[in-house]
């Protein structure tokens, strides 16, 4: 039924896309809604069960939706929050950041806070029994939709408005791939310990050493506590701070790499075979690059790709190797800045779910953030770290990436794959290797762990519930680098 629900949602995106193009000036955002048909090796990739057809066009990406947010008013007594956001030196309340969000004519009584929610979830979570007796009680107060439209992002529920310091991540109870997409409130915290962690000189050492690369940030958030200072679930608000201006050229991977099935043939040709229909952004890049370069395309395939390891996975593997901090890199996960001519320059790591603390590295990361990992259940076993940053970063990202080329007839797959080799051989025994082992077991292992989607799906397990290492079905597969 979910696979069956994804092919013809996906067939209505592609069906809308074709008579509305998109339109943004926005390269941010015109980015994150490019990626019609979703994670190539998962079975449901835009499966939205419980979504009506009017609401799905409403508050999907694909469909260029846009919505104001449903706001509610809480009661101090009620309020959860912190924030390590700063403006010119000085904290900065969560509260505070999103009544500026909000704008003016905010009906707030005195006194209360205002917590932005997805208007989805504003009507599903009141019908629940603890949300319900705060409101009747009037320690919750219900303002209704209001103020700018906000535009849903590739993850669906975090919302970008052009311009505005900051993107939200809403709770919304829809199960979209393998997980209902509530925010748990150890996911708020390792948003904001992350940041702070990076405050300490960690960020400073990593931007000499790789400048165009950051993660982008988590610092703030807002929740409700029922009267005996219990979660509310369904209610959690991550403020993230948006470091990009309308005019930067940066998106997720997976948005670069998807095919694009705009196109429509004329009626009286028939369509060709072959990936010209469908071309993906990146293969319209480099069909741009050959033609100013004069270049064959598998050379500055090739070329793209070497840049592309040098400024966006060096830096999330030199994370691992220094600090001992593993990144959740899917290519979801993972932006590339482009320059003006379509050449990656850097990177952005985005999402407050997806850290793994060395538990090796407790007691230096422990110096650095005193107490960290007590909130945000963080740490994990090595060999957890190692087998998540392999599957994400090496699999899911390079892998994928080697396979859009190869897929799309832009460069040899054979030949990337020796070039990442190279790549990690001289990480792992160049002559400034790096701490971390990684490298070294990318290359060495004959096999690697791969996360099976569909497995994941069958056992019905939610990635975000339960302990880190149990949450999804991990299969073994032939590791192509290895020879």
């Amino acid at each position: 039924a979910r696979v069956a629900d994804s092919v013809r949602r996906t067939a209505e995106f592609i069906r809308y896309r074709r008579a509305h193009p998109a339109d943004t000036p926005d390269l941010f955002l015109s980015a994150e809604q490019a990626l019609l048909l979703g994670h190539p090796l998962h079975p449901a990739p835009k499966s939205r069960e419980g979504l009506t057809e009017a609401e799905s066009g409403r508050y999907s990406p694909e469909s260029h939706g846009s919505f104001p947010l449903h706001w509610l008013a809480v009661a101090p007594c009620l309020l959860a929050t912190d924030s390590a956001w700063t403006e010119r030196g000085r904290p900065v309340p969560a509260g505070r950041l999103v009544r500026g969000l909000a704008g003016t004519g905010l009906p707030l009584p005195d006194g209360y806070t205002p917590l932005p929610l997805h208007p989805w979830q504003a009507r599903e979570v009141r019908h629940r029994p603890a949300v319900a007796a705060l409101l009747d009680s009037g320690l919750l107060r219900d303002l209704g939709p209001l103020g700018t439209p906000w535009h849903p992002t590739s993850s669906v529920r975090t919302v970008h408005r052009s311009g505005a310091p900051a993107m939200l991540k809403l709770s919304l109870a829809l199960r979209i791939t393998n997980s209902r997409r509530e925010n748990l409130r150890k996911e708020l915290h390792r948003g904001v310990e992350v940041h702070r962690l990076l405050r300490t000189g960690l960020a400073g050492q990593w931007h000499s050493a790789h400048p165009g690369f950051d993660i982008v940030r988590d610092p703030a958030w807002l929740a409700v506590d029922d009267p005996d200072g219990s979660p509310v679930p369904g209610l959690d608000v991550v403020i993230r701070h948006n470091p990009f201006t309308p005019a930067d050229d940066v998106g997720c991977v997976a948005g670069l790499v998807s095919p694009r099935p705009l196109a429509v043939p004329s009626p009286n040709t028939p369509e060709r075979p072959g990936p010209w229909p469908v071309r993906s952004r990146l293969a319209h890049l480099l069909a741009r690059l050959t033609a100013r370069t004069g270049r064959p395309v598998g050379a500055v395939a090739a070329e793209w790709f070497l840049r592309y390891l040098e400024h966006v996975v060096r830096p999330v593997l030199w994370l691992d190797g220094e600090a001992g901090i593993a990144l959740e890199a899917h290519q979801q996960n993972t932006l590339v800045l482009l320059d003006g001519d379509g050449w990656p320059i850097g990177g952005r790591y985005r999402d407050n779910q997806g850290y793994y603390f060395r538990e090796s590295r407790r007691t230096e990361l422990a110096a650095r953030l005193p107490g960290i990992g007590d909130r945000s259940d963080t740490f994990v076993p090595d060999d957890v770290a190692d087998e998540r940053l392999a599957y994400y970063l090496a699999v899911n990202n390079v892998f994928g990436l080697i396979g859009a080329f190869g897929s799309q007839r832009l460069a040899d797959e054979r030949l990337l794959l020796a070039a990442f080799r190279r790549f990690l051989t001289t990480l792992a025994s160049g002559p400034a290797p790096l701490r971390g082992s990684l490298p070294g077991r990318l290359l060495d292992s004959p096999v690697l762990r791969c996360k099976a989607n569909l497995l994941t799906r069958l056992h019905g397990l939610d990635e975000l519930a339960g302990p880190v290492d149990t949450q999804s079905v991990y299969v073994t597969i032939a590791n192509p680098l290895h020879p």
